[in-house]
């Protein structure tokens, strides 16, 4: 009876592991962005309504990040559905996605981008007050 236990205890927690590891939007694998150049983001303003925004990307450690210029941070900030925004990437949308404040990875995202955006030699002088990673809406 201890060993039927114990197996049933085990296959629990298996499945635990299995769930909590599998992405809350199917499809979701920031590896798979990782050559995309851009993806969009919809924000909701009181004001305009509907907006997509398209900005640079870069993967760091299977994580999605982006970069904010004044306009497009500004757009984020008044966002009504904040944290959650849409995004549209390699011909895919998300609906459902948290767009998270990183200031601690500004720097390791600026680097990423220059790394990966010849044009970024340009881009990188002008003000991106806001980092943010993106990933899959978490439960509550």
């Amino acid at each position: 009876m201890a060993a039927k236990r114990y197996v049933s205890t085990l296959c629990s927690t298996a499945l635990t592991l299995v769930l909590l590891a599998a992405p809350a939007i199917a499809g979701w694998d920031p590896a798979r962005y990782a050559d995309e150049s851009t993806l969009e983001f919809l924000t909701v303003s009181p004001d305009d309504g509907e907006h997509w925004s398209t900005v640079w990307l870069v993967v760091l450690e299977d994580q999605l990040y982006i970069r904010l210029g004044s306009r497009a941070a500004a757009r984020m900030n008044e966002n009504t559905r904040a944290p959650i925004v849409s995004i549209r990437i390699a011909k895919e949308e998300f609906a459902d996605v948290e767009a998270i404040a990183v200031p601690e990875m500004a720097e390791a995202v600026a680097a990423a981008m220059a790394a990966k955006y010849s044009t970024d030699v340009l881009v990188r002088y002008f003000d991106h007050p806001l980092t943010m990673k993106l990933r899959p809406k978490q439960a509550p």
